[in-house]
């Protein structure tokens, strides 16, 4: 499946999802996710740009997965997600 999802698109879908579900906290920090976009098409590849990748929970990091296939109905098809620190520059 050849599908392409606009960078707004995915970002207006990333608030809705931190809506519905805050990022986890480790010591203190809460997770903050800047905003995502795709990157490749076969297989469907999405990077998620965050403050500090290792606050990024397994459990939450799977959360997105699945709200990503949900929403852009992408079943069937298995989608791969990155977690990206923004660089500071």
């Amino acid at each position: 499946m050849k599908k392409r999802i606009p960078t707004s698109k995915m970002n207006e879908a990333i608030i809705d999802f931190v809506t519905l579900k805050q990022p986890p906290a480790k010591n203190g920090r809460r997770l903050k996710i800047y905003y995502g976009s795709q990157v490749g098409v076969t297989p469907p590849t999405f990077v998620i740009f965050v403050n500090d990748e290792t606050l990024m929970h397994f459990s939450y990091q799977r959360y997105l997965e699945n709200k990503i296939n949900e929403t852009f109905d992408f079943s069937g098809t298995p989608i791969r997600v990155f977690i990206r620190e923004r660089s500071k520059e």
